[in-house]
């Protein structure tokens, strides 16, 4: 009798270690996971560019805003169309919760060659674009700019993430989420019934706010770590008949889900 009772209480012990093990453990991995995720890009407006003279932007300063952001160029031969009917498309809604951000790209046959001096003046004297300019970036490969990077991992392409051509364009809402891609060949105009489609009402360019949810699942395997640990000790013959309704509660232990 002497000898059941001290058994359960070596075994309870070790039981109570392993806790403490799993326990400590696995709260310095959470805590790594969960620093990794706080570093992350929630929205555009975590981001801060350059504008074409060179000065420090914050996109936060869009908060609240609808955005179009496109990689632009002018020699291309959809620079005229597609300026044009930006420049109809920021008229009509830049009063109404609307911006337009246009990045210089010279990835695609070199037809953006011109510094950014050269390029301010071309697009506000021969298109004569209201919009906001920025610095001349990379939209692919390793030096791509790091909003581009968040942009292509929101919304995909077809056969893969990369920027195909100039004027690819992302649709941002208000809460600085991307909710559309359009391909270079989507005219801005096209985009403005889906902007209405997206709108609470017509006269403005308030968006349906989805009600989303941060979700940050970290599922640990408690179970089977946990089984393993008494599994040993009762190899060890450590633990009693007893102390198998310890193992079989172990098992009903649901993976821990983490929402932050």
């Amino acid at each position: 009798m002497h000898f059941w009772k001290f058994s359960n209480l070596v075994s309870l012990l070790f039981v109570l270690l392993a806790l403490f093990y799993y326990y400590h453990t696995h709260q310095f991995s959470l805590s790594i996971k969960m620093a990794e995720t706080e570093q992350t890009p929630k929205s555009i407006y975590d981001f801060t560019v350059k504008d074409i003279r060179g000065n420090d932007v914050s996109l936060s300063e869009y908060n609240g805003k609808v955005v179009l952001i496109v990689n632009v160029a002018s020699k291309c031969g959809l620079t005229q169309s597609n300026y044009k009917e930006l420049n109809v498309l920021y008229e009509k809604y830049k009063d109404k919760g609307f911006e337009i951000l246009a990045f210089p790209c010279n990835q695609f046959a070199g037809q953006e060659p011109g510094n950014n001096e050269e390029i301010q003046d071309v697009v506000c004297t021969r298109f004569k674009a209201e919009f906001p300019i920025f610095d001349k970036v990379e939209v692919n490969g390793k030096e791509a700019a790091p909003l581009y990077k968040f942009l292509k991992a929101q919304k995909g392409g077809i056969f893969g993430d990369g920027i195909k051509w100039n004027f690819t364009k992302f649709l941002v809402n208000k809460e600085g989420k991307v909710v559309e891609r359009y391909a270079p060949t989507t005219a801005p105009l096209k985009i403005e019934v889906r902007l209405k489609r997206h709108s609470e009402s017509l006269g403005g360019l308030h968006f349906l706010r989805a009600k989303e949810r941060v979700a940050f699942t970290i599922k640990c395997d408690m179970t089977m770590q946990m089984c393993q640990y008494c599994f040993f000790i009762y190899r060890l013959g450590v633990l009693s008949c007893f102390d198998h309704s310890l193992i079989n509660l172990m098992y009903a232990l649901p993976s821990l889900s983490i929402l932050v």
